[in-house]
């Protein structure tokens, strides 16, 4: 008892597996859901087992693929192994799977007790095998599901039971699937084309279209999968994958195809198959009413087109024979259009129309539910009702004169057989380009004449079709999806051919196709019908000496006998094939080539396979021959993410690749590495449970990192034991080793205390390590205090940029030339004599003296508050305005090089640029416009941009100097990481406006420190003369540690720019060649990696405070109402009319606009959306919120501004005249509230419309919210039942909104069709100029052409 309570609580403890199961062999059930919690022990053929009892299939005859990857290799079902082990993930997670054919045969259901599924129904206990959502009513539509109240599909059909298969949709060929299954399904089309015989010798198989179509219909009659795949057919078509996207029309598909078979077929018995089976034959004709004379002219066709809905008639065609009717009704052609007479040899009233001379065998009827929409200027479909009969009697559409009139002149249209059906004066008006015009009265009589009708018996009027193949369209005019409901000759049973999905279906379905709704609801009744409707319709004639049957397979051909046997060979292979494939283990194979380095590829080994068979099959696929001999590889588990060699298999070798791995799966969790060594060395073992360590030993005295060298070690080593391993592997002495573990990123840990294990250090997995081993003095201090934790900071934290320099660098040849020799070798003479040489010390002692006297003097300059007086600036006498003199001597530049370039200036403190006292510049200083256009950067907010104070983050390094960072990170860890000296008690503050001008307080107004900061490793190097993309002549190559601030980083760039930091800009250079200027001083470079490029460009770069601003022109009655003018600089704390006093004189320099202040506005620019105006009090920052690359309209008024207030609003406002379908231009209207009564009292006032008949409605889009005048007047919401502007549907809140308004009296203009048209045209042509939507404009359709030559690269001829 005891042990059976332990085993249930053992399976209680047990984790377990959540599995959710899709079944997608049937429609019917794809979107139902089976669900099994199961113990992670359970096996996968106990799963299979479960899921064929839950599903009610029977087992073995059913595959399950994971849902989630793009793997469909099935799980094995009869592996042993257990789900924990098989890739399924506990505890709760869910692992979607998907049960599909097996072997491409479809899963049989579980029958019961007599053998046999019951083909109507399901009994109530089978029931429980459907989980989910019960499937929705619904009409026959694209999914096929069926249900109706008289009909029950509770069973799923299964392709055994319906005996027929499906065809696998590509992407969007729905529509070509539809119509070869018809084909298919007619016996006569394919008895005659098995009855056609395919000539190897004479053309390629691959590109015969009735080869490949003959070889499909064999394997739909023939094969045991649930669905066929087209593409060896749409191969032959000359198509590629991308014809796979396009869905096209599939009555358009059919006049193709039938003219390619046509042309294959030419000089063979089947060369006038499609006109046997499906031509017509009518007349054209016209009958002048005073003589009795009649013209006709003879077309063929090959399906009728049928109206749906006549052109401006709001009531449809009830049914297919109402709709025939009007198809041959006559039209009079009098008045403006009568028919000129040969006979009479004048005008005459005439009749018009058609008649059938000859129904085809097989009477294709098209509904033309597409149509174009003159009112929307849309393509839409017509979804109304439509009935059609399962009989057709079409005798009453047959012409049956007994004889032909004398007076008739008969011809045939000589192009008429090529047009490939006929197209009657209703269908011209269709938009559809395809449809060709009446050509009216027969021209030319030198055509041949066609045989009088003869007297017809009563038995051959009896013209009886019945219906046999139904194209049905669900969706909308945009697109949609096909699929067809076809009647078996065989026994009269109806099925649905939806894709892969063959199911059963009956006449309730058929009827549902009919389309239409209840009620009527006028014009755009369609609109609320079902999309799902008929489209095309196949009607059979009703003759028991033509009807044929299908060919059995006994009574094949046997040319057609060989290709059966063919295609069943095939078949078998590609059986033993993914028996194969079900038995290969695929993993992703790593070499480490020894002279291509890192290789990967994908090795394919079949479970059988041992250890050593599956190395030399690696051996191969990596190419190794001749480079390693074959017992000096190895292959190993390895983890690609984080570089860890796993184990290794000594010992093994005989082992199958299936146990190995642990069976076939879909993905691994691990790779193998082909392991490479030399003939004198020997493999070391890995052992499950080590850990990779790379080392990098440090040389303190070269500051150098070596290449790191591997170590695998336990995790249960102490830190005594891991020395001793990392002594003899590198050969240093364990006693002075020091050993620092970089955890992550940034993070460094010095491995002190003896005892303790690496799993409590942190080790994992790949482990990378720093030792150093030296008899200095550096290991007695404080870690963060050493030279060691220096030399690896700087390590992690530095980056290589690539600089390249403005044209005009004044010394910056100079410069860069003295430094690439001083950073060959400090002992190199730096003037190229060798009488006058400086040792490092010296030069470095020099260029400290002269970095203290500069920053005394601009201490001084500060303090005397003339920092931006352009004579001192003339009169500094520093080292770095020194650069800009074309005769400086090369002492100097030596010294500045030397200060920027030697790593011993790290314990230096860079000199201060300014002291807390700042400028003292008056802040309502009043300037002229000269002094403003003649430096803009020193407005009268200055003073109060450059008194503001925002604390920065700081961060203390060894030294106790504060170190720039912009992201304030300060972490208390207890490790001695980079960040834990970061400086206590320092409020994090974060920088808004500041951040976003490029500028913070720390740094004056020329971009300088002017708190006292550590120096970060800056070095500098030429350009490899090697890169042809880089002119080694104008960049550098700059070592830097990143976190420096692009403030310091400007400082020392100043040496080889050769201008101050406030007269060149920083632009960061990204991938596609982009460049983006960076403004924020105080922002450091730790978004940059190596190799990131930066241009430097002269020009005055942003102060404190400042923003770049675009200036745009708003021209509202303009075609192009956004203009732009210049670039400026606008400053926090400036006024909207100070700004005006600035921009002025620009705009008169670049743009020749000589304007006045009072006669131009600044306002908010939205992309191209005008919004708030600026009022000249209004306050950058305070009441106008500015930001980087900020943008803003100017405008130009033509009378004095009359916003003076906030509460006011700008309305633009344009007038709509339907008399004369035109609009007005722009005019705004100023408001002094949100009312609506208030606007249109302005309107009225305005317009001088009265009152009570002003209406308005609220422009849509994008500025100017064009629209079309065909639309404007109903397509607005006019007159919206508000009181007020800020509500919905109007949400008029802001100044720039557009209101339309008209005269609700006026009646639009009345327009012939002609009008219309060339009005549409011209209101297209305008609209596109603007840049705004076009009231139509489809989607641009790609033609549907089958190319005859196997593709269209062949035959360019064809456009």
């Amino acid at each position: 008892m005891k042990k059976k309570i332990s085993q249930i609580q053992n399976a209680a403890e047990e984790p377990r597996v959540l599995c959710i199961i899709q079944d997608t062999t049937c429609a019917k059930r794809v979107n139902e859901r089976l669900t099994l919690n199961l113990p992670a022990s359970t096996t996968l053929s106990t799963l299979y087992k479960d899921v064929a009892q839950k599903a009610g299939y029977v087992s073995g005859t059913l595959a399950l693929v994971w849902g989630n990857t793009s793997d469909m290799e099935p799980l094995d079902h009869n592996s042993e192994m257990p789900l924990s082990d098989s890739g399924f993930e506990p505890d709760g997670k869910r692992n979607f799977l998907q049960l599909t054919d097996k072997d491409g045969e479809q899963p049989q259901i579980a029958s019961d007790e007599s053998g046999t599924a019951d083909s109507s129904g399901l009994d109530d206990s089978s029931q429980e095998r459907f989980i989910g959502p019960l499937p929705r009513d619904a009409t026959a539509g694209c999914s096929g599901d069926y249900s109706s109240p008289s009909y029950s599909y509770s069973s799923i059909l299964s392709k055994s039971e319906t005996g027929y298969v499906g065809l696998v949709n590509q992407a969007m060929t729905c529509y070509l699937n539809s119509l070869l299954q018809t084909l298919f399904m007619t016996p006569e089309f394919r008895n005659a084309l098995y009855n056609w015989e395919f000539e190897e010798l004479e053309e390629d198989p691959v590109t015969s279209i009735p080869f490949q179509l003959q070889r499909l219909f064999v394997l739909l009659q023939t094969s045991k999968k649930r669905a066929i795949e087209t593409t060896d057919v749409t191969r032959s078509f000359g198509w590629d994958s991308s014809e796979a996207w396009q869905q096209h029309d599939i009555q358009e598909l059919c006049r193709v195809m039938f003219d390619a078979l046509e042309q294959k077929w030419k000089q063979t018995e089947q060369a006038d198959l499609i006109n046997q089976l499906y031509q017509g034959k009518l007349k054209d004709y016209v009958r002048c009413l005073e003589c009795g004379y009649e013209s006709v002219r003879i077309d063929t066709y090959l399906d009728i087109p049928l109206v749906i809905r006549p052109f401006g008639v709001s009531q449809a065609y009830g049914s297919v024979e109402e709709a025939l009717q009007a198809f041959v009704q006559p039209e009079t052609l009098d008045g403006a259009n009568q028919y000129f007479c040969e006979r009479c040899k004048k005008k005459c009233d005439a009749r018009k129309g058609l008649r059938f001379l000859h129904f085809p065998y097989l009477l294709t009827l098209q509904l033309k539910r597409f149509d174009f929409d003159y009112t929307t200027m849309h393509r839409i479909k017509l979804n109304d009702r439509m009935t059609f009969p399962e009989e057709l009697d079409m005798s009453p559409f047959i012409d049956m004169e007994d004889e032909k009139s004398p007076q008739t002149e008969s011809c045939t249209d000589s192009g008429a057989e090529n047009e490939g059906s006929c197209h009657s004066d209703q269908m011209s008006n269709d938009f559809s380009t395809d449809d060709c015009v009446d050509e009216g009265i027969c021209l030319d009589s030198t055509g041949s004449t066609e045989r009088v009708l003869k007297p017809k018996s009563s038995s051959q009027s009896m013209l009886n079709f019945e219906l046999f193949s139904v194209m049905v369209h669900s969706g909308s005019a945009a697109g949609g999806h096909y699929y067809a409901c076809i009647k078996s000759f065989s026994d009269g049973q109806w099925y649905s051919y939806n894709d892969q999905h063959v199911s059963k279906i009956t006449q309730d379905d058929i009827r549902k196709t009919h389309g239409g709704s209840s009620g009527n609801r006028g014009y755009y009744s369609s609109a609320f019908a079902s999309s799902t409707n008929a489209y095309m319709l196949i009607y059979r004639l009703k003759d028991p000496s033509r009807n044929a049957k299908y060919l059995t397979v006994e009574d094949f051909p046997e040319h057609i006998k060989s290709l059966v046997q063919k295609e069943k060979e095939s078949e078998e292979q590609e059986k033993r094939q993914r028996e194969i494939e079900r038995n290969t283990c695929k993993i992703k194979l790593f070499c480490m080539h020894p002279v291509k380095l890192m290789m990967e590829s994908k090795l394919e080994v079949h479970k059988d396979k041992t250890l050593r068979e599956a190395t030399e099959m690696a051996y191969k696929m990596m190419e190794l021959d001749g480079v390693a001999a074959l017992d000096c590889c190895r292959l190993v588990k390895y983890d690609e993410f984080h570089e860890y060699l796993e184990r290794s298999y000594e010992g093994e070798e005989d082992t199958l690749m299936g146990l190995l791995l642990g069976g076939v799966k879909s993905s691994y969790m691990f790779d193998l590495l082909l392991e490479t060594r030399r003939p004198e060395q020997v493999f070391q073992p890995y052992k499950p449970g080590e850990v990779m360590v790379k080392v990098h030993v440090v040389d303190l005295k070269s500051e150098t990192i070596a290449s790191p060298i591997s170590v695998r070690a336990y995790l249960n080593q102490t830190i005594t034991e891991f020395k001793q391993l990392i002594a003899q592997a590198a050969g240093l002495s364990a006693e002075a080793m020091r050993v620092v573990l970089e955890r992550c990123y940034n993070d460094l840990r010095l491995l002190y205390v003896p005892n303790k294990t690496l799993k409590a250090e942190g080790f994992f997995r790949s482990n990378k390590v720093f030792v150093e081993s030296s008899e200095s003095t550096d290991h007695q201090v404080a870690f963060t205090d050493s030279v060691l934790w220096k030399l690896l900071d700087r390590h992690g934290n530095t980056i290589r940029l690539v600089v390249l320099l403005p044209e005009q660098s004044p010394g910056t040849l100079a410069n860069r030339t003295l430094c690439q020799k001083v950073g060959d070798d400090a002992e190199v003479p730096l003037d190229g004599s060798n009488g006058n040489r400086k040792s490092v010390e010296a030069i470095l002692e020099e260029s400290t003296e002269k970095l203290k006297s500069l920053s005394l003097q601009r201490q001084q300059q500060q303090q005397q508050g003339s920092s931006n007086s352009d004579s001192q600036k003339s009169s500094d006498t520093s080292d770095f305005e020194h650069i800009e003199s074309p005769t400086q001597e090369a002492d100097s530049n030596s010294s500045l090089c030397i200060a920027a370039d030697n790593r011993e200036l790290e314990n230096r403190t860079r000199a201060t640029a300014g002291s807390s006292g700042g400028a003292s510049s008056d802040p309502c200083e009043e300037r002229s416009d000269s002094e403003v256009n003649n430096d803009r950067s020193t407005s009268s907010v200055d003073s109060d941009i450059l008194s503001s104070s925002h604390s920065s983050d700081t961060l203390c390094n060894a030294d106790s100097g504060p170190l720039q960072l912009a992201n304030g990170l300060d972490s208390h860890s207890i490790t001695s990481s980079r960040r834990s000296k970061a400086h206590e008690g320092k409020k994090e503050t974060w920088d808004t406006a500041e951040e976003d001008s490029g500028t913070d307080s720390e740094y004056d107004d020329n971009g300088k420190s002017k708190a006292g900061s550590r120096y970060l490793y800056f070095r500098v190097e030429p350009c490899s003369q090697d890169d042809p993309a880089l002119d080694a002549q104008k960049c550098l190559v700059v070592h830097v540690d990143k976190r420096i601030t692009l403030a310091a980083f400007k400082q020392n760039l100043e040496p080889y720019v050769g201008v101050t930091t406030t007269q060149f800009k920083v632009f960061r250079v990204y991938a596609n060649n982009q460049e983006f200027e960076s403004v924020r001083l105080n922002e450091t470079l730790s978004s940059f990696s190596d190799d990131n490029k930066i241009t430097i460009r002269l020009g005055r770069a942003l102060k404190k405070g400042e923003y770049r601003v675009k200036v745009y022109q708003l021209l509202v009655n303009e075609a192009e109402p956004c203009k732009f003018l210049v670039d400026t600089v606008f400053a926090k704390g400036m006024t909207v009319r100070q700004s005006k006093e600035e921009l002025l004189p620009q705009l008169k320099e670049h743009c020749k606009l000589d304007l006045s202040i009072d006669s131009v506005r600044l306002r908010k620019k939205t992309w191209k959306n005008p919004g708030t105006v600026f009022l000249d009090y209004h306050v950058y920052e305070e009441d106008i919120s500015i930001s980087s690359n900020w943008e803003v309209f100017m405008e130009v008024l033509n009378e004095p501004e009359k916003m003076k207030s906030m509460s006011q609003l700008a309305v633009l406002t344009r007038r709509w005249s339907p008399a004369t379908m035109k609009l007005g231009p722009f005019q705004e209207v100023i408001l002094e509230s949100s009312s609506v009564e208030e606007l249109k009292e302005k309107l009225s006032e305005m317009s001088a419309i009265p009152l009570e008949n002003l209406d308005f409605a609220k422009g849509r889009g994008t500025f100017p919210c064009d629209i079309s005048v065909l639309e404007i007047h109903q397509d607005l919401d006019w007159n919206p039942k508000v009181s007020t502007l800020n509500v919905w549907p109007l949400y008029i809140c802001d100044d720039g909104a557009v209101v339309f308004y008209r005269d609700s009296t006026e009646e639009p203009m009345e327009l012939s069709e002609d009008e219309r048209n060339e009005l549409m045209k011209k209101e297209s042509s305008r609209l596109l100029k603007t840049g705004h939507r076009v009231s139509y404009s489809p989607r641009k359709e790609k033609a549907l052409k089958i190319y005859l030559d196997g593709g269209p690269a062949k035959d360019p001829g064809q456009d």
